[in-house]
């Protein structure tokens, strides 16, 4: 699926009328604060369900103004013999005075943003993705779980399962006095969900290996040799889960939260037996980051889903040569791309003859117009 279709209601400077895309190549461009942006925020929650810039709703609404609205038309996507009907309307509201959030998919209304995600993945490559490498582990499980998420479907519900669970851990852990019979029973319910989420990120994490390390082969990078990508389900797996738990009891009360389990899980990267963080350049931190973003989309791929990536002013942080790898990689793929850039954007520079089908949008003021 790919969005052609986007209209927005008071959401930052958008001034809302209707604009079609390429289910291909998408090349926005504009000054600083002209609305480029908040273009690429508008597909994100159609596909995220919050902004991948900041976390309040609040921060994106239009000023004066107490409620966003955003519509998306979805065709079959990238095929050069696709039927370009309309096959999925969806919208997300977001009434930020009471805190409610209203989610439609072909008119009708759903509970779960899971449903409008299906539809629509959405990946975003902006200068603050390259914290996947030199960020905590918290980036990196982010990273992952968006994948086990499109691979296997059921993982939305079982993630938001065991967070309630490992909430109420937590309380009880720091409740002082520790409940042991009552813990015994939250332990119980903790193991059995940590085990079949570990079970669907470790399958996930094998098809995104698989993919990463074929595309590395076809890079000629003199680190490519030493690297390794391990997946750390949260706890040393040489035991039980349960008897980690109990062991270290009390220390998780002295802590008085969850210390092991998949709320710890990481991808751990490393070159010659040290952590990438420490080893890596930034321009190399940089094109890792990238070819783990690319193997994503080959995961997908493999299963028939087109990725919609959102390309957010790059050209502050990759070169040329860089910029024309994605580019030309995102194409393979037949992904759907939106780039940002604020000078005009040269499509000889990012493709090699013929180039792929794209558009090309001034967007000034919060308008954009197709040139």
């Amino acid at each position: 699926m790919a969005l052609v279709k986007l209209q927005t209601e008071h959401f930052r400077n958008l001034q809302g009328s209707p604009v079609s895309f390429s289910p291909s190549m998408n090349l926005l461009y504009g000054e600083n604060g002209s609305g480029k942006t908040s273009v690429l925020e508008a597909i994100g929650y159609l596909g995220l369900g919050r902004s991948f810039r900041v976390n309040r709703h609040q921060a994106v609404v239009s000023h004066g103004q107490h409620k966003l609205t955003v519509f998306g038309g979805l065709d079959q996507g990238f095929d050069p013999e696709r039927d370009t009907a309309i096959r999925h309307r969806l919208g997300i509201a977001r009434d930020v005075s009471a805190k409610e959030t209203t989610l439609r998919v072909d008119g009708e209304a759903v509970r779960n943003m899971s449903v409008l995600a299906q539809h629509l993945p959405v990946s975003v490559i902006d200068p603050g993705v390259f914290d996947i490498v030199a960020g905590g582990p918290g980036k990196r499980r982010q990273f992952l779980d968006w994948s086990v998420f499109h691979v296997e479907p059921s993982y939305a519900s079982l993630w938001q399962q065991c967070q309630r669970v490992t909430s109420q851990r937590n309380q009880i852990l720091r409740n002082g006095r520790l409940d042991e019979a009552l813990m015994k029973v939250w332990d119980a319910q903790y193991v059995e969900l940590a085990e079949r989420m570990t079970k669907a990120r470790k399958h996930t994490f094998g098809l995104f290996h698989q993919a990463f390390f074929r595309l590395v082969s076809e890079v000629s990078a003199p680190w490519v040799d030493g690297l390794k990508v391990l997946f750390y389900p949260g706890w040393d797996d040489g035991q039980s889960l349960l008897d980690v738990l109990r062991l270290h009891r009390e220390q998780e009360v002295k802590m008085g939260h969850t210390l092991y389990g998949p709320n710890r899980a990481d991808l751990r990267l490393k070159y010659q037996g040290r952590p990438v963080a420490e080893t890596f350049s930034r321009g190399q931190q940089k094109t890792l980051v990238i070819l783990m973003k690319i193997a994503q989309g080959m995961v997908l791929a493999d299963l028939e889903k087109q990725v919609t990536f959102l390309l957010d002013d790059i050209n502050a942080e990759l070169d040329v040569g860089h910029r024309a790898m994605l580019a030309s990689k995102l194409d393979e793929l037949r992904c759907q791309v939106f780039v940002t850039s604020i000078e005009p954007p040269k499509p000889e520079e990012l493709w090699q003859q013929p180039l792929p089908e794209y558009r090309v949008f001034h967007v000034e003021h919060g308008k954009m117009t197709e040139e």
